[in-house]
């Protein structure tokens, strides 16, 4: 069995309550991934020609308030 496997298992095997605290964890994880990743592609630059465009858009009136 793989350790995947392994893991599914074990959350098939958690209780009503163990699943929701696990749910809650791992939404948290994978929210802390994406915020490194999101600093991490910042700090390359990755996301200066999205940012340009934005503030281009919006100084050219092609956005709206939410």
């Amino acid at each position: 069995m793989t350790k995947l496997e392994q893991i599914e298992k074990s959350i098939t095997e958690l209780s009503p309550e163990e699943l929701k605290a696990f749910a809650a964890w791992f939404e948290a994880l994978r929210a802390a991934q994406w915020d490194k990743q999101i600093e991490a592609d910042a700090k390359a630059g990755r996301l200066d020609k999205l940012a340009a465009q934005a503030l281009a858009d919006h100084r050219a009136g092609r956005t709206r308030p939410h």
